[in-house]
């Protein structure tokens, strides 16, 4: 992704070197996420205004966004359903619904990171455009819609690992499912970024136990990395892969061939998804039963009904908000919360 960082002041080598040193110090997630929303703002500016984005950009562009942004334009006529169908046409929008508030103010933060890194104020610091941003949320309130249509717990789970037979195949997926779901219920970009030497084996031996080094997650960075427990199952699990395929260093997690040869390139993110989507479907569910994030709300969802405390829970989660774990809680039916059970 080319960052747009070229304040008047620098000369193009430190524009580069600032450049290079965004790269190397945000998250992956973080860049694909901005490489997105600069392609839909340049694409929507150039359909509303036929004119290529300004820095700093203007506070009536920045007003006019906010209100194409939150409205449903499916029976509105007009140039801001056009710009919509033009985007919709460039696979950059889905439809002409109004977009989620997470969608809104993620977009938004991203145009106010753009102008950050050229050192120019945002437009979106004014005060009218600031009113009409929360006027604008407030509109486009919706219901919370999960991320996973369902969540993955231990009886799905241990169903997915039916299906892993002795191939490489079948040795690297039952690990990746094993470690992903008992770590905490890592996210799909966490299992894909893991590499060998991330996986600490020195009391594997005598107590069964791996500690899973995580150097880059969305509430912690390299320099506080956490090392999470893996112990039983997943912890022989994770072992049985690394010996089979015979990894000497590099990711973990590699691709397979159709020869069942493991190949040298890591399984991006996509790829975990399409391993638990794969998964899944091979237990007999339908494939749109739980997306990639099913491992995470499954891991906190089988937590609450255990039993285990949410503190507990969040130790291996890495949730930084007690509310936002606290979801996967109140989800449990009343009927199931060990609680009701006290007096046997």
């Amino acid at each position: 992704m080319d960052l747009p960082i070229t304040p008047l002041s620098l000369t193009p080598e430190e524009a580069e070197a600032l450049t290079d040193l965004y790269r190397r110090g945000t998250p992956a997630n973080t860049l694909r996420a901005w490489e997105r929303d600069l392609a839909y703002i340049s694409a929507w500016k150039l359909a509303t205004y036929n004119e290529p984005l300004t820095w700093p950009e203007s506070e009536p562009v920045a007003l006019r966004f906010l209100t194409d942004h939150s409205t449903d334009l499916t029976d509105r006529p007009g140039p801001a359903q056009q710009a919509a169908q033009a985007l919709i046409s460039l696979g950059l929008r889905r439809s002409l619904a109004c977009p989620a508030p997470a969608t809104l103010d993620r977009r938004v933060a991203s145009w106010r990171a753009f102008h950050r890194m050229k050192n120019l104020p945002s437009p979106f610091e004014a005060p009218l455009v600031a009113q009409a941003r929360g006027r604008a949320r407030r509109a486009a309130a919706r219901p919370t819609q999960r991320k996973s249509g369902n969540p993955i717990t231990r009886p799905v789970l241990e169903a997915m690992l039916t299906t892993c037979d002795h191939s490489h195949r079948g040795l690297r997926d039952r690990a990746l499912l094993m470690l992903g779901w008992a770590s905490g219920g890592r996210r799909r970009s966490e299992i894909s970024a893991l590499n060998l030497d991330d996986i600490h084996s020195r009391d594997f031996a005598e107590r069964g136990l791996l500690r899973v080094r995580l150097l880059t997650t969305k509430t912690t960075g390299p320099d506080a990395a956490p090392r999470l427990p893996l112990k039983g199952r997943p912890a022989r699990a994770v072992m049985d892969w690394i010996r089979l395929a015979g990894l000497l260093g590099g990711p973990l997690f590699r691709h397979v061939s159709q020869a069942d040869r493991v190949l040298k390139r890591r399984l991006g993110p996509d790829g975990v998804r399409d391993v638990i989507r794969h998964r899944l479907e091979l237990a007999g569910y339908p494939p749109d039963f739980a997306s990639a994030h099913g491992l995470r709300a499954g891991f906190l969802t089988q937590a609450a009904l255990d039993g285990a405390p949410l503190p507990a829970a969040m130790q291996l989660s890495l949730h930084r908000s007690a509310n936002q774990a606290q979801r996967y809680y109140a989800d449990v039916e009343i009927t199931d919360n060990p609680a009701t059970d006290l007096l046997g």
